[in-house]
């Protein structure tokens, strides 16, 4: 089932309470935003996450949702308020407050890409960015909202797992640190968004098919995993990052050799993930 914002694949046989949503895997460049971006076709897509949806893929075969967004990141941030609109970039809009994203130019229409480089020249107004966030943001959270609620209705659970990767210069720092680099980051805002057994049971998950994970750190979680995670009402969201370097050739933005075998470990834990709901739902409930 596709639509302008788009992609969701639905089980035949839907027997889980998880989603998987894929935000940022997006590649469908619109024209115009080429014709106005001072990047090339390979520096505009760093921020995407770019396969993350194909490593997600077999989601519905294990009875769960796979939502994936069709445009880029550097068209629309899904991962961000769709208040949250960066005066430096669309006519009109006033600072309210200091927020480090937009400062970063990480807003919900972002300024920059990967390594602060600069999308465009000059400002756009604010009819084209609600134009843009009515094309590719509203739909999106409008479908994994509804989604959501399906799943919450059917199970009396719903858990939603928000899937990214992260760049290489996101964890750098950690080299300084003398802390090893983890293949995946699972993230729960610190608690706030997961009941504890589902993110460690993810952990566990990820850790037992060979990878170094961490928590939190570098990544808690954005806005999407804070907005839909309400532990106290059973739903749940934790958010995976996973390093680029584990799948793909970050510079060349090209699947590794071994891409299949790693799409068919993938595969094994997203079967495991979307067995919690279905196997654990009488526990979350207590």
């Amino acid at each position: 089932m596709s639509q302008p914002a788009y992609t969701l694949h639905l089980p035949g046989d839907p027997r889980s309470c998880v989603v998987f949503s894929s935000p940022h895997s997006g590649n469908e460049y619109p024209e115009d935003l080429l014709a106005m971006t001072r990047l090339d076709s390979q520096a505009i897509r760093s921020s995407e996450d770019a396969f993350v949806d194909r490593l997600f893929a077999r989601a519905p075969d294990f009875g769960a949702p796979l939502l994936a967004a069709r445009f880029p990141r550097a068209y629309v941030d899904l991962n961000r308020a769709d208040t949250e609109l960066d005066p430096a970039l669309v006519r009109g809009v006033r600072y309210h407050g200091i927020n480090p994203r937009i400062a970063a130019g990480l807003g919900v229409i972002p300024r920059v890409v990967g390594g602060h480089r600069a999308i465009r020249s000059g400002k756009m107004s604010l009819q084209e960015a609600n134009r843009r966030l009515n094309l590719a943001y509203r739909p999106y959270h409008a479908r994994l909202a509804a989604l959501l609620s399906e799943q919450h209705a059917r199970f009396g659970i719903a858990i939603l797992v928000d899937c990214h990767s992260m760049p290489n210069e996101a964890i750098s720092h950690l080299e300084r640190e003398n802390t090893p680099f983890p293949d995946v980051v699972i993230g729960d805002r610190f608690g706030t968004s997961a009941s504890a057994w589902i993110t460690e049971a993810v952990i566990g998950i990820f850790n037992d098919a060979g990878f170094r994970v961490a928590r939190n750190k570098p990544f808690a979680g954005g806005y999407i995993t804070q907005h839909y995670g309400h532990p106290t009402r059973n739903r749940h969201a934790v958010q995976v990052e996973i390093n680029r370097s584990v799948y793909m050739d970050e510079y060349a933005i090209q699947p590794r050799d071994d891409f299949d075998a790693i799409c068919d470990t993938l595969a094994g834990i997203t079967r495991q993930i979307a067995a919690l709901g279905s196997a654990s739902g009488s526990i979350a409930a207590e």
